[in-house]
């Protein structure tokens, strides 16, 4: 649900235009795309009179910005596709994957489900070459690979997912203006951002604005936090291990992240309305504090479409910016970078429905949508020139800057943990509660459901 959310309201909120599928969105051999490997997918592949079926949850302008990209394959090849998009697109491919009715091609916005559908052999996997081109084109290429990989309706690990438009989560929004005016500069590490914060505080100001309320879903920023905080203290192998519970929530690893959220979020010095006001403070509300004067807070950490609640008429890139929310630099473990993406799997195998995945391998399969609105890549071979704005290709570099890329483990955890238990422990420990108890009652939870 929340990926969804934040999807969605991403393209709104960067929205540069769209045209329809009916026509090409930039004439072939215009402008700074990459013809060439157009016009090569275009002589090794003919599918004239061949059709296909693809289905996933873009509808509205995010369906007219797909359709614009697929209007390419069916240009190079001859061939027609039937997109439709579903907002109840989670049910609709379950039921017709049962039916044995499922589209060639499923587009998922969380790899769960497409996981499950991949143990209950209603996927086929993807090439060896494929793999082994994400691996070499994509940014933290191998992690790619990871994502996409599920077992089997054998239980033997294959690739089945190709991972398509992401948003990135690792950020943190500022207003430049502000800080050139205490004389602040950007940190390159996490020690940096702790010193800064101290010297905030020092200076008489407040670091950070946060707030955790969103309703029902309250407490799901805090999971964002922790998230972060575990790519930066553990490896990209105990990240997976405790998204699948092969360690226990209460393991210190854990325990640790949550207490390096709690470093920034449960010190009273540290916050806008003090540690108390965190659970209670919408997120939506929360980065008001920057555009004050003199400013409430100075830093607020938050995915990439919290734009869409600045003040209205705010500029990015003018008014406010952001930076990536960076690594402890003695730890060693790169830039890992926190997100949520969508995922192309085949349903129904097919000649062209192979060369539809080959075609996403093209570069203009990724440039079409990254030059109109709301698309980041972590494709190298992509022109990053081509982004439709300074925010997006910056939003780029971070993606393109990676040597880790993991997903929201939140969304990828069973519902009744990742969507309940660990909201509600997040309220609970923002409070005051202590995280062995927090992370002790989350796994007591997990045990319950086996």
């Amino acid at each position: 649900m929340k990926n969804r959310y934040l999807a969605t309201v991403a393209a709104v909120a960067l929205c540069a235009g769209a045209a329809g599928a009916q026509d090409l969105k930039f004439p072939v051999g215009e402008g700074d795309f990459n013809w060439s490997s157009y016009e090569s997918f275009a002589d090794a592949h003919d599918y004239s009179g061949q059709e296909m079926s693809m289905t996933g949850p873009w509808t509205g302008l995010d369906k007219e910005l797909v359709e614009s990209v697929i209007a390419y394959f069916e240009a190079a090849t001859g061939a027609t596709v039937n997109y439709s998009g579903s907002e109840s697109f989670e049910q609709d491919i379950v039921v017709s994957a049962q039916a044995n009715s499922a589209p060639n091609i499923a587009i998922f916005p969380q790899p769960g489900l497409a996981a499950d559908l991949a143990a209950r052999g209603y996927l086929s996997a993807l090439d060896d070459d494929t793999v082994s081109w994400i691996g070499e084109n994509y940014a933290a290429g191998q992690s790619w690979i990871d994502l996409g990989t599920y077992n089997n309706a054998d239980g033997a690990p294959e690739t089945f997912g190709f991972f398509y438009k992401i948003d990135v989560k690792s950020l943190i929004w500022y207003v430049p203006e502000a800080f050139e005016e205490a004389g602040y500069d950007v940190p390159e590490s996490l020690e940096d951002l702790k010193a800064l914060t101290d010297q905030i505080v020092a200076d008489g100001g407040t670091p950070w604005c946060i707030g955790l309320g969103s309703g029902a879903a309250t407490g799901w920023p805090a999971t964002d936090w922790v998230e972060d905080m575990m790519l930066r203290t553990q490896s990209p192998e105990t990240y997976d291990a405790w998204v699948s519970n092969e360690i226990p929530f209460n393991d210190p690893a854990v325990v640790g992240a949550i207490e390096e959220y709690g470093h920034f979020a449960r010190n009273d010095a540290y916050v806008k309305g003090g540690a108390a006001s965190v659970a209670n403070t919408d997120f939506r509300d929360s980065p008001g504090g920057l555009f004050t004067f003199p400013p409430e807070c100075y830093m607020h950490k938050q995915a990439s479409f919290i734009p869409t609640f600045f003040p209205e008429g705010t500029e990015v890139g003018e008014d406010v910016d952001f930076f990536y929310f960076p690594a402890y630099e003695g730890k060693d473990l790169g830039k890992p970078v926190l997100g949520a993406g969508t995922l192309f799997a085949i349903t129904q195998d097919s000649d062209v429905t192979r060369g539809f995945i080959d075609f996403l391998k093209t570069p203009i399969a990724h440039e079409v949508w990254m030059a109109q609105s709301g698309f980041l890549t972590p494709f190298k071979g992509a022109n990053s020139e081509l982004y439709a704005n300074d925010t997006l290709k910056a939003l780029g570099e971070v993606l393109l800057n990676a040597t880790t890329f993991r997903f929201d483990a939140s969304d990828l955890m069973p519902g009744e943990i990742g969507a309940d238990a660990f909201w509600k422990g997040m309220v609970a420990y923002t409070g005051g509660e202590d995280a062995t108890s927090v992370a002790d009652g989350i796994q007591g939870r997990w045990d319950s459901i086996k």
